[in-house]
């Protein structure tokens, strides 16, 4: 035995009503698991308790999507980086829910077609379930780590 533990990777779906947590140890999908109320007060207790852990990295969903739960999971993220060196990324929310249209607000859904993403209005209401994937590499990374909003402050 090498004694080199696995990297343990936290993703953070904050887009999901209720958050959604999932923690992969050498890439591979150990659990997932859901915490229901506002990502103002359950984000930083279940990070806290994390990271007390030990995590390597942490990706997030960065959009498009809620945009509260979206920022305040960055601001936490980055000043976790700045503070404690742990390094995050970003995935899209249509890397969790196998490309289906988004809840944007109203009747409006963002909409991914080939790159580009766009709102469109539909009539039908479109559940939103999300899945993480067995294996980190399965899951394409966005280029950068910042909020994808989308949509106007309001």
């Amino acid at each position: 035995m090498s004694g080199v533990l696995p990297s343990r990777t936290l993703l953070i779906n904050p887009v999901a009503s209720p958050l959604q947590f999932a923690l992969y140890e050498g890439g591979k999908l150990q659990r997932s698991w859901e915490r229901d109320g506002y990502a103002s007060e359950i984000l930083l207790p279940e990070l806290d308790r994390l990271v007390e852990e030990g995590l390597d990295e942490i990706l997030y969903v960065n959009g498009p999507g809620s945009q509260m739960g979206i920022k305040l999971t960055y601001i936490a993220l980055e000043t976790l980086r700045l503070l404690r060196g742990i390094p995050f990324g970003a995935v899209s929310a249509f890397a969790l829910n196998g490309g289906r249209p988004l809840k944007a607000m109203g009747r409006l859904y963002f909409v991914k077609e080939k790159e580009t993403i766009i709102t469109q209005p539909l009539e039908e209401t479109i559940v939103q379930e999300f899945s993480f994937p067995s294996s980190l590499e399965a899951l394409e990374r966005e280029p950068g780590n910042r909020p994808d909003y989308r949509l106007p402050a309001v």
